[in-house]
């Protein structure tokens, strides 16, 4: 286990993701421009592909780094039965949810009921699929819809706030199951379909584009909201929601639905809009 790695397992997550968070919304012409020209050099950021593409024009860090795109950026897979990767990165990991177990690295995996913090929920997805994409500091940071769907409810589940870095997810035993998260589930005409919205060290929040702010202050209580009857659609490739910082997104199937795209595989870098998988019949 590398140094970084085991620090985390005693930093302040919370308050270094707090103190993380009032230097991304700092209006501070300083601050602001030193932390969007140190990540911009550092990370390699494209912004010749945003909407706008002048560093100096954002209000602050985290405008900059939940920016949109140009239109045309990114494009959905024309194929009418392709499932759309939901965000630019790269793979983790993909495959099968074997026995209820969703599979993290070598030697680490984690149950679809922990990850979702309900046996119930994680039912219908025994046996189905999954793909796991992390977001680095240098990606797009906003979440689109691989299919449509209804949305039923979210579960916010606190937890833990370790980096998702590759060197984590190899050494923190149940990772994703284990940091705060906002489960999206939702209803298709495939069935159910949920989005995991896992946060990490230093992200200071997660919005959804039907309630904004998410995950503010790093609640210590599962909080459950009902949208049944709400009637919220969100189209194939729509915006669903924002990291506002480096993240990861699970995409949990259930079985018999569809094939993940080839090559597909750990470490695969992968942009919004590509395909992630094919539905059967």
């Amino acid at each position: 286990m590398s140094l970084v790695t085991a620090l985390t397992y005693v930093l302040p997550h919370r308050a270094l993701s707090s103190l993380a968070r009032s230097l991304a919304y700092s209006r501070s012409p300083w601050v602001k421009q030193w932390l969007i020209d140190t990540v911009t050099r550092k990370f390699g950021v494209n912004l010749a592909e945003a909407a706008e593409p002048d560093p100096t024009a954002y209000p602050t860090f985290n405008a900059f780094f939940t920016r949109a795109l140009k239109p045309g950026a990114r494009v959905a897979d024309a194929d009418p039965r392709a499932l759309l990767m939901p965000a630019d990165g790269r793979i983790s990991q993909c495959g099968p949810i074997q026995d209820g177990r969703i599979f993290q690295a070598k030697g680490q995996s984690f149950t679809a009921s922990e990850l979702l913090g309900d046996a119930e929920a994680a039912t219908p997805f025994n046996q189905g699929t999954f793909a796991t994409v992390y977001l680095s500091p240098k990606d797009y940071h906003r979440v689109h819809m691989p299919w449509s769907g209804t949305l039923r409810e979210t579960v916010h589940v606190p937890g833990r706030l370790f980096s998702v870095g590759p060197a984590a997810v190899r050494n923190v035993p149940r990772l994703f199951a284990r940091n705060e998260r906002l489960v999206c589930h939702f209803d298709t005409d495939f069935g159910p379909m949920a989005m995991v919205m896992v946060g990490a060290l230093l992200v200071s929040g997660v919005e959804t584009v039907w309630s904004g702010v998410e995950i503010p202050r790093y609640g210590d209580m599962v909080t459950t909201k009902d949208y049944r009857g709400a009637n919220i659609t969100l189209e194939r490739f729509a915006e669903m929601a924002r990291f506002n910082y480096g993240s990861t997104v699970i995409v949990l199937l259930p079985p018999g639905v569809a094939e993940l795209a080839d090559p597909l595989g750990p470490e695969t870098a992968v942009r919004l809009g590509q395909r992630l998988a094919t539905l059967k019949g």
